[in-house]
Parts: structure tokens; sequence; C-alpha cells
């Protein structure tokens, strides 16, 4: 045998090790790791020195760098520096704090015999190292921890930075506060000089300008009466010149009407005439008359004919007499009315001029005067600014304020002997698995995905958990779906286009899972929307009729077979855009029916009346129908159940599809225990984060949940893979 060979039958019994065994096979590794860890934390934690902690609890307020005259409070009133705590915590390590508790409790004296130390530097640098700032959480607190072998002392040092913490917190916020008060008095000083000078300023202008100004503390423009005169003029004189163009357009259409025309437009023209209104229709009346009379046959001479056209002139004479008094009229008000316009307009080009003249003196005035009133204003808002601080300085100050002190402990904080051993155990436990899988990593079988992708050179469509059931059975196991949704979604995106909608899954032999991934994901593309077929083309030993809960009994093989149309033989589940397409009795010759022109039909139907058509078939290496559907088919998916092949076999299954001319679109990684595969943990996260089902218990979660199911879908599962073995 050579070194490949010898290689290759190493590879495929590697392959079929579970975690469990790996576990136990390193077993040894595991237990010298793990003891060698816990040996060493016991013994370093056993000679290290007791070291006692004590705590001081102190609030602190924000520093106030300046006061401010036009807001409320101090400068950063309005939220606390995130980065204020942080400067607390290295105010409180610096020289200018520690070197007064230094002197106090006398540290250089009492630590020169013990630890050596000679000046007050070391002793500086010894306390720092003892020392540990934190902030109490989404709170103003600090908690100052001090260790040392001695608790009296620990407690003695917290207590007496804590201390001087505060004294100079106070010390340095008074500091600023008369600085700041200082500063302010000055600034009002300044401002009420200011004001006194635009106050005289306005005064000269307005003096020299002759401006009359009633208010001279407000904003009002003196200039706002002459505005308010000339605009009324405007207006005036804008209807003025409306009510000339509306006489002028009436008299000009008037001009050009004659006799009956103009009678007749004079309501128009919105002209009203008494006269006119009165006489007009009694003319209309005896010229009806007149008309009537004439038809009747009554010759020019006659009485009645004379008597009704003198009456006719008369109307006729009077109208036309009436109307030139309008006209008249309609002139004399239209001379009247322009001679009125000129007036107003002159009156108005003159107003203009004056508001013009007035507007250049007093836009100097009103530039001083606005000057003076917003000195004035500034003045007022530093007065009562410089008000306010004088009162609250003299109230107490509390920028640091100590709420609880520090008390000698009764017990070390250091080390840690619990948490330290069980720290131990962990690390120890963690080092020797991890070592044990480290080594299973280095074998050659595959059993991750890049394995699988850097092998057959396809991608990996999804990772299907272990003891997945079947979602007919759970419409809503949210959780289950899940890894058939990713499918779906990378199938959708992963195939050439639209009309490539006939799959088909193989798998390498019996028992991959590979009917109930096709069926789960028919079903998820169903639910999608997508009308859905299943045809189930494995006429050796067909599964999908009793995945389904249907009869099989007639279906491809009597279509393939005999003269009957599709729609006899497709069945419609109880489940919405989901057929079914039983695989009906099974043939002698299950390669020759498949090889036929009849399938060549059937697929070319399906193809055009569904969305998605999804091909059970046999396992490709074992027979070969597989083989003759994948080379019939649009797209072939492998489905590969986890750690159970050798790369070398997965490799033939590739070649086979290849041979025939199969389109590979990718795999599908079934049966994965994400349990025990760390690998997969967050590729198929949402067991624990997504799902919950409905009828779970208070306090029960997904997780307890899904474990509770795990045995009855263990069950189901392997009695689909049984049904679906050789």
């Amino acid at each position: 045998m050579t070194d490949r060979e010898t290689s290759a039958v190493q590879e495929a019994k590697l392959h079929f090790l579970d975690y469990w065994r790996v576990i136990r096979l390193r077993l040894p590794i595991i237990i010298l790791a793990f003891l060698l860890v816990v040996v060493t934390a016991g013994v370093t934690t056993y000679f290290l020195p007791r070291q006692y902690q004590s705590n001081v609890i102190i609030e602190v307020e924000q520093n106030e760098q300046k006061i401010r005259i036009f807001t409320e409070g101090y400068q950063g009133a309005m939220g606390m520096d995130p980065r204020f705590a942080t400067t607390q915590f290295q105010i409180i390590q610096r020289k200018e704090m520690l070197y007064p508790v230094i002197d106090s409790l006398n540290l250089v004296d009492r630590w020169s015999q013990e630890f050596g130390i000679r000046t007050k530097e070391q002793a500086y640098f010894r306390l720092r190292s003892m020392i540990d700032v934190r902030e109490v959480r989404n709170t103003n607190l600090l908690q100052i921890s001090v260790e040392s072998t001695d608790p009296q002392e620990a407690s003695d040092l917290a207590n007496s930075i804590a201390q001087e913490y505060q004294r100079k917190r106070i010390e340095e916020q008074q500091k600023i506060l008369a600085r700041s008060l200082s500063t302010l008095e000055d600034e009002v000083s300044k401002q009420r000089k200011k004001v006194q000078e635009a106050n005289d300023e306005m005064s000269r202008i307005r003096t020299e300008l002759g401006i009359t100004d009633l208010n001279p503390d407000s904003l009002e423009d003196p200039m706002q009466s002459q505005e308010t005169v000339l605009q009324q003029q405007e207006q005036l004189a804008s209807e003025a010149r409306t009510q000339a163009s509306n006489l002028r357009t009436k008299y000009n259409e008037i001009e050009k009407l004659t006799g009956d025309e103009l009678m007749r437009s004079l309501p128009t023209l919105e002209i009203e005439d008494q006269t006119v209104a009165t006489i007009l229709p009694q003319y209309q009346e005896i010229s009806s008359e007149l008309a009537r009379a004439l038809q009747s046959g009554l010759g020019a001479r006659h009485p009645n004919i004379l008597s009704l056209q003198a009456k006719k002139s008369t109307y006729e004479q009077q109208l036309s007499e009436q109307i030139n008094s309008i006209r008249r009229t309609l002139v004399a008000n239209l001379q009247i009315t322009e001679r009125s316009m000129a007036k107003m307009e002159e009156d108005l080009e003159k107003s203009r001029l004056d508001q013009r003249e007035a507007k250049t003196r007093g836009s100097e005035y009103g530039r001083a005067k606005n000057n003076y009133i917003q000195a004035k204003k500034v003045l007022e808002a530093a007065e009562l600014r410089l008000s306010t601080e004088t009162m609250q300085r003299s109230m107490p100050m509390s920028p640091a304020r100590i709420w609880e002190k520090a008390e000698p402990a009764s017990a070390p904080s250091k080390p840690q002997v619990l948490l330290n051993m069980a720290l131990a155990v962990i690390v120890g436990l963690i080092l020797g698995i991890g070592l044990a899988f480290f080594l299973e990593y280095l074998d050659t079988s595959v059993k991750t995905m890049e394995d699988v992708e850097n092998f057959l050179q396809v991608p990996v469509l999804a990772v299907v958990p272990k003891n997945i059931s079947l979602l007919y059975e759970h419409p809503d196991a949210t959780a289950d779906a899940e890894a058939y949704r990713i499918l779906r979604t990378n199938l959708e995106f992963n195939r050439p286009s639209a009309d490539a909608n006939t799959v088909t899954f193989v798998s390498g032999g019996a028992g991959e899972g590979k009917s109930t991934t096709l069926s789960n994901l028919a079903f998820t593309f169903a639910q999608g929307g997508y009308n859905t077929l299943i045809v189930d083309a494995d006429l050796r030993r067909p599964s999908q009729h009793r995945i389904m809960g249907m009869n099989g009994d007639y279906g491809l093989s009597d279509f393939l077979t005999t003269d009957v149309d599709l729609e006899d033989v497709v069945l419609a589940t109880e489940f919405p855009n989901l057929f079914l397409l039983p695989s009906g009795k099974l043939p002698f010759d299950a390669v020759g029916v498949l090889n036929s022109q009849r399938m060549m039909d059937l697929i070319a139907q399906v193809k055009s009346r569904f969305d998605i058509v999804f091909f059970d078939s046999p396992p490709i290496l074992g027979v070969s129908d597989a083989s003759v559907l994948v080379r019939a088919l649009d797209l072939t998916i492998i489905v590969v159940q986890h750690r159970r092949f050798p790369r070398a076999m997965l490799q033939r299954v590739k070649q086979a599809v290849l041979n025939v001319g199969g389109n590979i679109l990718g795999v599908v990684l079934n049966n994965v225990d994400v349990r025990h595969d760390q690998y997969y943990e967050y590729y198929t996260n949402y067991y624990n984060y997504y799902y919950t089902p409905r009828n779970a218990p208070d306090g029960v979660n997904g997780s307890a949940a899904k474990e509770n199911k795990a045995p009855a879908r263990a069950r189901r599962a392997a009695r689909v893979a049984q049904e679906d073995d050789y």
C-alpha cells in the first residue's frame, strides 16, 4: 500500500470521530494540562502575601470654571463632562494631593525600616501603587480603595486621602468663585460707563437734528408715524388711480356703442340710471306690440300702427336724451377724478421727499439709540448676575462630600483563594480541551465549511443544525425554519436567472437528510409566496408522500408511462402555494422511465407553471437515477452530512455531477450538532436568540424548550432518515 493510500484510509477513519471520541482519546492530555494549571495556581496563591482593603465613598460635583453673565449657573452646568471622572482619578493620585497625606501620617518614618523608604518621593510611589480609584456606575460617586498588609493602615490612608481631596476641592472652588466675582464686578463697571457714553451720544444727535422722541428708552422708531401717514397717502392715490381707470374704461365703451347696444350694455358697465331703468322696459314693450300689430296684417297707415309708432318715437327721444346726459355726467366725473388723482400724486411725491430727508436725518440717531438700548440690556443682565452670585457665595459649598468612611477590614481581600482556584479550574479545562481540539484541527477530515469550499470549490449555501423537525408539523417553529430561510435566500441570489427554477438535491449516500432538507426548503419557499412544486423522482424508495402524509400510489411514474395530464397527478397540499407530484407506482426500470422524452416534457411544463420546482432523487453514488435528473435539471445542490464523509468521497460526488453536465449551485451542510461544534455557534446563534415557543411556560426560554423537544424531533428525524435509507 502506498503512502497516499495509507493517508486516504487514515482520513476516512478520522472523519467518523465525533467530539466525545476526541475528548476521550485526548483525556490524558486534558487531565495533565488541567492539573498543571490548578497546582500552579494553588502554590502561587498560598505564597502570596495577604492584603487588606479599605474603601471610602465620596460624592463629587463638577467644578465651575468661571461665572457667565448670559447663562444660568456656572459654565458646565448643562451636563457632566465625560472626562471629569477620569480627571479626578488622576488628581487624587498626583503628588500635590498625596504629599500632604504622607506628611500628616509620617509615612516616610513608618516605612523606612520595613520597606527601606528614605525620601518623600519614594513614599509617594509606594502609596500610589496601593491606591485604586473607581467610579460608581451611573452616579457621581467615587470609590477610593487602599490595600495594605496592615488593615488599620489601609483604613487611615483611605480616610486621609478622601479628607485631603475634599479640602482641596473646597479651597479651589472658593478661589475660582472669588476670581470670577472680581472679574464680573469689573465688567459691570465697564458696562455702566458704556451705557452712559451711549446715552450722551444719543442725546447730542437728537438735539442737533431736532428730532422729537417721546420714548428714548424703547426701540420704537420716531419716524414710524410719518411712514404711517405716507402709507395712507399711497393707498388713497392708488384708489384714485383705480377709480379714474374704471371711469375711463366706461367712457370709452359708451363712445363705441350706440342705440340699443348702449342701452343693453348699461348694466354690464355698472351704470345705473333710474330714468333709463323706467323707460327702457316701456320702450321694449311698445316695440313688441308694434311688431305684433304689423304681423297681424294692419297697414302702415292704420290708426293703431300710427299710435304705437308715435309712442315708440317718444320713448326713443327720451332714452336718447337721458343717455346723452349720462355721457356728460360720466365725462364730468372723469375730469374731476383725474384732477383729484393728479393732486394726490403731487402730494404723495412731496411726502416721499420729506420722508427720505427725515430718514437721512434720523438714521444716525437710530443707530445711536439702538447702541444705547443694547448696552443698557447688557448692563441689566450683568447687574442681576452679580447680585445672584454674590448671594450664592455666602452659601456653604460642597464640591466633595464623604458618604462612607473607611474601616479596618476583618478579612484579607487578596489573594482570593476561591476565585483563583475557580479560574484555575476553568483555565485548566479550557486549556486541556482546547489542546485536544487543536490536535483534532490538525487532522484532514472534513468538518468545517472551509473544508467543503476549499476542497469542492463550491459555496456552502446553508448550515442545518441537528434535530431539525419537519416544518409541516411545526409551522410556528421559527428557529427551525431560519436555516431554511437562509438556504432559500442563498438559492435565490446564486441561481443564474429566474428561469433556472428546477432544482434537485443529491447526496453521496443514503440517510444524509436529503429528502427532509428538500421538503423543508420547499415549505419555506411556499411560505414566502412562491408557487412551489415537489416532484418525488426517487422511483426506487420514495418518501415525499409519507413526509406530507398523502397518498403516493398515483403520480410521476403514471405520467411518464401513460398518457395522463399533469393536472391529474399534481396534488395540492394543505399548505398554501405548495404542491406535490408523488412518485406513483414503482417501475421496474426507473432509469429508463426517467431518461425519456416524456420526462423532458414534464420538466418543460412544470418550469412554466411553477415558480420553483424541487426534484427528490436517489443517492448519486448508489444508483444512476440521480445522474439522469442532474443532467436534465437546471441546478443541483449537494447535501453533505456533517462529519460523515471524507474529502475523497465528496470529490467523487462532485465529479459524478460534473461528468453528466450538471450545474452545482452549492452545498448544504446538514445535521450539524451546534451544541458541541463551537465552530458553528455564531452561524446558528438564532437558536438561543430568536426562538421562544408560544406555549413555553414562564421561566422556560427557547433553549430549554428546544431541549425538551429534542427527543421527539430526533425520533422523527430518525424515522424519516430510515425511510429514505437503502
